[in-house]
């Protein structure tokens, strides 16, 4: 069910047996955009059953927060276009070939919510973006200014996030997580990556695999293992 948290945001919530993350959604005046496209194709169509169902457009952009399978192998099924950093991108591209090199097998055998998101042999897609920024960028949905930059965080080198200062909301991805699979976390980009947090503008952060909360908390958890 979409959840709704500020007046123009929404999101789709996550689920832990299949490893889904949390879909974002961000409603202009002009245009709509998505933050992070999904762990399949499945798993985008429901997303936007559920923006139809409660009378949303469906987006014009998606904007990628990192590479990780379960945010972005759902690319190839959404309306618009994608949008990720130019390391994304390239992560993208290097596990497509992957995939066309080896088969499958490898990636399902990586994790069990894998194998329950492909079940029933369904097809495994990865796509690059359709475009590419390097640094930030701002964009402008109509009378919704949305922020995208790119920030060094310990779960990956390659993490987008997407704040909304208008709603107040800081899309974070999984960036405040630990490396896959170990969960290990680099002190010195933990406490980097709780200082960008800091000063964000937004007072909520909303991280892939967690609920909305308020960015104190967010930080508090960055920082414990440091």
């Amino acid at each position: 069910m979409l959840k709704r948290l500020t007046d123009r945001i929404w999101y789709y919530p996550m689920e832990e047996e299949r490893d889904r993350p949390n879909l974002g959604y961000i409603r202009g005046d002009n245009w709509s955009l998505a933050v992070d496209a999904g762990h399949s194709e499945a798993h985008t169509r429901e997303f936007y059953r559920a923006l139809e169902e409660n009378g949303l457009p469906l987006p014009t952009l998606t904007v990628i927060t990192h590479w990780h399978w379960d945010h972005t192998f759902g690319m190839h099924a959404v309306n618009g276009l994608c949008l990720a950093n130019e390391r994304t991108d390239q992560y993208l591209i290097d596990f497509r070939n992957r995939l066309a090199e080896k088969g499958t097998e490898f990636f399902l055998d990586m994790h069990e919510s894998i194998r329950r998101e492909y079940a029933d042999n369904r097809p495994v897609i990865v796509t690059p973006a359709d475009m590419v920024f390097k640094d930030s960028m701002t964009l402008d949905a109509g009378n919704c200014q949305v922020k995208v930059f790119c920030a060094d965080a310990p779960h990956t080198d390659d993490s987008t996030f997407i704040e909304v200062p208008g709603e107040g909301v800081l899309f974070v991805g999984d960036a405040t997580c630990g490396t896959f699979p170990e969960g290990k976390k680099d002190p010195a980009l933990s406490r980097s990556l709780a200082e960008i947090i800091r000063k964000s503008e937004a007072p909520t952060c909303l991280e892939g695999h967690w609920v909305p909360v308020p960015k104190e908390d967010t930080i508090r958890d960055l920082l414990e293992e440091t």
